[in-house]
């Protein structure tokens, strides 16, 4: 099968093309698995965070990606569901233990044996790849397979971010950072929240845009001040400015929740500035998102099932995998960013193979 992996850490400033297209032997299921043959796979920022070591993998080569739409087409022993030939859905969440105190609390992302798709196993940017059973979710026939692809990251990890920010409907909230996840948190909360006004904060003016578009009552740069103080905030940005202004933007009680696996850097120049009685004074809040639960997914595929959400996509075709992530690294992000991988690497081999043929000497013709 057709895959790409990442081989090594590498600065992206440097390197355009972190990932290669490699064949590998297609996986088979061991007991209580289940073999898919890849659909689409989301790219997601977590991918940089890999890439450059800030999450890094635990061994390479790796396949990343973990917002995979697939085909149910193997059992391994002891599984009888999800059945052959069903759709289903992997996310950032490949196993945990389902024994320990934080599993059995239903805290499972917690889990000191949580492993994460495409960084501890081999994930969705490969024509095929092996998921626990009980970790592929059955997904709504409404969704194509490119809408249901970011369904499985950037909405299910935001799921967990609004439930974290504890919003009581009225209350005025706010997003920092306008990407894949931020404009599906918005749908959730102009559906969950109807009557709590939504800023948004970003600093890429078409993202502001974007933003309004979707229902958000103001958009403003990220330090900006908004028109009221904000019960709630929801960090998506990689980077350490937007919480001091979020912070600065909450009202007393407020909570700031950082939906990030990883800031990129530790920011001294910003963190100086950090001042205790401005930002953190009259019991403001911090919390992180860490991960994302199974049952996460399966709430959120519900919710999103009720309410029809329709997520912006822009699709790449397989051999354009390390375009999609430079295009998320230097900020050119309207919506989610989706890879087809079926058709796409099917084509792709089929291409190297008259290639080859045509280079050995054999006449060649070229195929679509």
């Amino acid at each position: 099968m057709k895959a790409h992996v990442i081989e090594r850490i590498t600065n992206l400033s440097e390197n355009h093309e972190p990932l290669s297209i490699v064949e590998m032997p297609v996986p088979e299921p061991e007991s209580g698995e289940v073999l898919l043959k890849v659909r689409t796979c989301g790219v997601c920022h977590t991918e940089l965070d890999e890439i450059e070591g800030r999450t890094p993998p635990a061994f390479f080569p790796i396949v990343p990606g973990h917002q995979v739409v697939g085909e149910v087409v193997a059992q391994g022993a002891e599984v009888s569901e999800p059945e052959i030939g069903s759709r289903v859905g992997v996310a950032w969440i490949y196993s945990a233990c389902g024994e320990c105190e934080l599993c059995l609390e239903g805290k499972e992302n917690l889990c000191p044996d949580f492993s994460a798709t495409g960084r501890d196993a081999h994930g969705g940017y490969a024509e095929y790849m092996v998921v626990p059973a009980a970790y592929a979710y059955p997904l709504p026939e409404k969704f194509s397979d490119a809408e249901a692809a970011p369904l499985l990251c950037a909405g299910a990890v935001g799921y967990r971010s609004l439930k974290l920010l504890n919003l009581q409907n009225g209350q005025p909230a706010g997003l920092t950072g306008f990407g894949a996840s931020a404009h599906l948190v918005l749908k959730m909360m102009r559906f969950l929240y109807p009557d709590s006004p939504v800023h948004v904060f970003a600093r890429n003016p078409k993202e502001r845009e974007f933003a309004l578009s979707l229902g958000a009552v103001w958009a403003g740069d990220t330090t900006d001040v908004s028109p009221e103080k904000l019960a709630g905030i929801i960090d998506t940005t990689p980077v350490w400015l937007p919480v001091l202004s979020a912070l600065e933007n909450l009202r007393p009680s407020g909570r700031l929740v950082i939906n990030a696996i990883r800031k990129e850097s530790i920011d001294a120049d910003v963190l100086s500035g950090l001042d205790y009685a401005k930002h953190l004074w009259m019991e403001k809040e911090m919390k992180s998102v860490a991960n994302v639960t199974s049952a996460d997914v399966r709430e959120f595929l519900g919710i999103a099932e009720e309410m029809e959400m329709k997520p912006e996509v822009q699709l790449y075709s397989f051999d354009e995998a390390n375009k999609a992530l430079m295009d998320i690294k230097q900020r050119r992000i309207r919506g989610a960013k989706v890879l087809r991988i079926a058709h796409d690497a099917a084509s792709i081999m089929q291409r190297q193979k008259v290639k080859v043929k045509s280079q050995n000497g054999t006449p060649a013709q070229a195929r679509g």
